[in-house]
């Protein structure tokens, strides 16, 4: 039986909506990506190696009264791995719809397929959202080929979440496991967020080292936001902290590319920064809310 997903958070409850978190391994102990580069990202990131499925990740974030944005990754073409499937994660949160809000994610290289996917996860199954990553799935987001997927998912309004910069996948392999980081230059993205100003584009992590390039396009164009995940806050670029807190206060969101960076240890290092109290609610919560879609509940 279909099990569809409908948003049940209740914003007004919470402390924090963390936008960026990695579904790494699914019940039966599959993992998201190939042994060499699960372990190349936790040495990166010095992680600690614990992958928890969809109900370990609920249980995490209603206990510190935050949401989650869940997904994998589908880079089965360029990795000759298979992913963590998108139903499963979205059908499992659906048991979970007061803490996490998943997103589907397609291989871009299966052209049409991957759009008639979409499709149905969204429209069949409820995915709020889409998640790519052009240098683990091997992809140019400005090329041709790849347009009729973004005309969809405008079409379909929801947000989707690309990343951006360095990446910790394959880091350290030889040739960086064959993954080309100029796919997650921020300004391929450009041409997509202009000719498609409807779409809610998500540009994941400081961006470095293209993060003026980031700045830049975020402050052009107001369909694009950028997600804080992936970096403790207390190495953030200097001119990232000084936009977040004044141009793109509107536009920046908390993620922290959960589980090789944890929740607590972001907003740890977050409380350090110069950030003004009134601007701490918007890059916490109120930013994601809106462009999640996520309402406060009202009140009788």
């Amino acid at each position: 039986m279909t099990r569809v997903y409908t948003p049940a958070v209740d914003v007004e409850a919470l402390q924090a909506i963390d936008t960026h978190v990695h579904v790494e391994a699914d019940a039966h102990g599959h993992a998201s990506l190939p042994p060499a580069m699960a372990e190349a990202a936790q040495r990166y990131f010095r992680a600690d190696g614990v992958t928890p499925d969809i109900a370990g990740i609920a249980a995490y974030y209603r206990e510190r009264r935050m949401a989650a944005v869940v997904f994998t990754v589908d880079a089965r073409t360029q990795l000759g791995h298979d992913p963590i499937p998108s139903v499963d994660v979205v059908e499992q949160a659906a048991d979970h719809a007061d803490v996490l809000v998943p997103f589907a994610s397609v291989d871009p290289r299966r052209g049409p397929a991957a759009v008639d996917e979409l499709r149905a996860l969204v429209v069949d199954h409820g995915a709020q959202g889409v998640k790519l990553h052009p240098t683990v799935q091997g992809f140019d987001p400005s090329a041709d080929a790849v347009r009729p997927l973004w005309e969809a998912i405008a079409e379909l309004g929801i947000p989707a979440v690309v990343h951006t910069g360095q990446t910790g996948i394959g880091a350290g392999l030889p040739g960086g496991g064959g993954l080309k980081l100029r796919y997650s230059d921020p300004m391929l993205l450009d041409d997509v967020a202009a000719d498609l100003p409807d779409l809610r584009l998500i540009m994941a992590h400081p961006s470095v080292p293209w993060q003026d390039a980031a700045i830049s396009i975020a402050t052009h164009k107001p369909n694009v936001c950028i997600d804080l995940s992936g970096w403790s806050p207390k190495y953030f670029p200097p001119q990232l902290v000084r936009a977040a807190r004044t141009l793109l206060q509107d536009q920046v969101l908390f993620g922290s590319d959960f589980p090789l960076i944890t929740p607590d240890r972001w907003l740890r290092d977050f409380a350090a920064l110069e950030v003004p109290d009134a601007v701490r609610p918007k890059i916490l919560v109120q930013n994601a809310a809106r462009v999640l879609g996520l309402a406060p509940k009202e009140t009788a």
